[in-house]
C-alpha cells in the first residue's frame, strides 16, 4: 500500500475554510486530519462540532479525527454524528482503553490509539490486534509548527515490529514536523499515514506540496 497523506485542518485559513476543504478534495490527499483540543489534555483549544460538521458536508475523503481532550468517551456518539470516520483517543487521556477502542467501533468507525512522545510503544501490546490506527506523536501535542522529534524514527520501527509480531492490521500515523524534507525517511521506517499542516497550508502551492508529500 502506498502511504497516505493526511492534511491537517488546524493549519488551515479559517476565513477560507472552505476553500481549503475543497483545495484537500481536489488534490492528491487521502483524509482530513481534525485536531481536537479542550484546553486541559494540552494546552490549546481548537474548533469543536460546528467546523466538524461544515468540513463533513463538503468534504469528499475521510474525517481523522485526532481525540486531544480528557475523557473522550463522553463525545464519540456526536463525532460519528458530525462527520467522523475515524477516531483515535490518546492512552495518556484513556481509562479503559479497550472499552474505548470497542465504543469507537460499534458506532460504524475505524478505532485508533495516540502514542504522546514519551509514551512506550509496549504499552499497546494488549490492544494493537484490535486497532485500525496507531498515531505516533512526532511533537508534544498541542501545537502546530513545532519542530520534529528525532527519537520517532526508532519508535515508528518498533511499532512495525510490534504489529507484525501481533499479526495486527494497525496503520502507522505520525503527527507533527512532517514535511518534504523528510517524508522519505519516514515512510522507509514504516510510517503508513502522513499528517501534514504548517508544510502544507504555509507553502505557496499547497496542492503541489500534497502532491510531493504523496510520492514520498
Amino acid at each position: 500500500m502506498s502511504h497516505l497523506i493526511a492534511p491537517s485542518m488546524l493549519s488551515a485559513d479559517f476565513l477560507n475554510l472552505g476553500r481549503d476543504v475543497e483545495m484537500i478534495n481536489n488534490s492528491v490527499a487521502d483524509w482530513f486530519h481534525i485536531d481536537v483540543m479542550d484546553g486541559m489534555f494540552v494546552p490549546n483549544i481548537s474548533f469543536g462540532f460546528p467546523i466538524m460538521n461544515a468540513i463533513s458536508k463538503i468534504a469528499k475523503k475521510p474525517m481523522d479525527v485526532h481525540l486531544m481532550i480528557e475523557n473522550p468517551d463522553r463525545y464519540f456518539e456526536e463525532f460519528k454524528k458530525n462527520g467522523a470516520d475515524i477516531i483515535t483517543v490518546h492512552y495518556e487521556a484513556v481509562r479503559h482503553l479497550h472499552r474505548s477502542v470497542q465504543a469507537i467501533k460499534a458506532l460504524g468507525m475505524q478505532a485508533g490509539v495516540v502514542l504522546n512522545p514519551h509514551t512506550s510503544v509496549k504499552n499497546l501490546e494488549d490492544i494493537i490486534a484490535d486497532l485500525d490506527v496507531v498515531l505516533l506523536m512526532s511533537v508534544n501535542p498541542g501545537y502546530g509548527g513545532q519542530k520534529f522529534i528525532e527519537n520517532t524514527y526508532a519508535k515508528l520501527g518498533a511499532m512495525k515490529d510490534l504489529i507484525i509480531q501481533k499479526n495486527s492490521k494497525a496503520l502507522i500515523e505520525v503527527d507533527g514536523g512532517v514535511g518534504t524534507h523528510n517524508i522519505g525517511k519516514l515512510v522507509a521506517a514504516g510510517a503508513d499515514v502522513l499528517v501534514a499542516g504548517s508544510a502544507v497550508f504555509g507553502s505557496d502551492d499547497p496542492m503541489k506540496t500534497i502532491e510531493i508529500l504523496k510520492k514520498g
